[in-house]
């Protein structure tokens, strides 16, 4: 299955939008009610329960997104962005990384 260029960019575009706001309703509609995250920080968890905890250990977060790389095989359609997160730990901490997430569609 091709998915369109331009719906994943608007998806990747919704997805850091509504991580960048800490919007929980927003992110969490782009997921299967079954989704699961894995996270190097926090394990892995499903995505319902990560967010919140993700949002309420964040006081700031600026994204800037580096590139989206789209797979090219016959499985099932893949995409993985590279992005660095400005992060700002809810005590006041920064936590700058760069992340790659990668979404299977």
């Amino acid at each position: 299955m091709t998915i369109p260029a331009t719906t994943l960019t608007q998806l990747v575009d919704a997805y850091l939008a509504a991580l960048g706001s800490a919007d929980v309703d927003a992110v969490l509609a782009l997921f299967t009610p079954d989704a699961i995250v894995s996270s190097p920080l926090y394990g892995e968890q499903p995505a319902r329960d990560f967010y919140p905890t993700l949002f309420a250990d964040t006081a700031a977060s600026v994204l800037t997104l580096r590139r989206t790389l789209v797979s090219t095989d016959d499985s099932a359609p893949t995409v993985a962005f590279w992005f660095d997160f400005d992060w700002t730990l809810s005590d006041g901490t920064p936590a700058p990384f760069s992340v790659v997430d990668v979404a299977e569609l």
